[in-house]
């Protein structure tokens, strides 16, 4: 007599599990800018965060690690304006950026993706300055990676052939992490009260001439 066919084996979906966790990890990170904001770095605890965000402290630490791994995914999150996985030299408007061919325009897009940047990161860029030592070091980290960002954009135009004769790209690379910083955004925004239209025309020009001027 034949054997009846084993039954289909079930296949386990992962997916509904991976949203609840991406769900749950982004309310982690809004309580925590909304304490950071708040109460400042130093006023910022783990468990008021997993209060606000519904969940236990032990949960935190073991996805973050603790406070200072918390504040800078935060951080990170926030600069990117979402929590996809999917690095800033891959997202549309920088592979767009790149496939321009017109330096200007190279400059005009980077001007108004560093203007989205500060926008998102002013208020948390300026708690972390007013937070102390450990904040001072996720500071420190973060502006390490925008000036390995703005190097490889001073990189990318000197690859094209776009930069003046004489032009050094290093010198060229620290005046645009100068220009770009969100500290300067918010001095124009909020201590000279600019519109953002305004800053962003402003950092264009100042960036072309940083990068794309000759010495003197």
């Amino acid at each position: 007599m034949p054997r009846p066919p084993a039954p289909a084996r079930r296949t386990y979906d992962s997916s509904g599990r991976q949203e609840q966790a991406r769900r749950r990890r982004a309310e982690i990170l809004d309580a925590c800018r909304e304490g950071l904001l708040r109460h400042g770095y130093a006023g910022l605890t783990i468990r008021a965060v997993a209060e606000a965000a519904g969940v236990s402290q032990e949960t935190v630490y073991k996805t973050f690690g603790g406070k200072r791994g918390l504040v800078k995914a935060m951080y990170d999150v926030t600069l990117a304006g979402d929590d996809a996985p999917v690095p800033m030299s891959e997202r549309p408007e920088v592979r767009a950026l790149l496939a321009e061919p017109d330096p200007l325009r190279k400059i005009a897009a980077y001007a108004r993706i560093a203007r989205g940047v500060s926008e998102r990161l002013g208020a948390v860029a300026a708690a972390l300055s007013a937070g102390g030592a450990e904040a001072a070091g996720i500071a420190a980290e973060t502006d390490r990676e925008r000036l390995a960002g703005v190097t490889a954009f001073v990189g990318h135009l000197a690859a094209g052939g776009h930069l003046p004769a004489g032009c050094d790209p290093a010198l060229a690379a620290d005046e645009a992490w100068l220009l770009t910083a969100p500290e300067v955004y918010r001095l124009c925004t909020t201590g000279r009260g600019w519109p953002a239209e305004r800053y962003e025309d402003w950092l264009r020009r100042m960036l072309a001439a940083a990068i794309l001027t000759g010495p003197g």
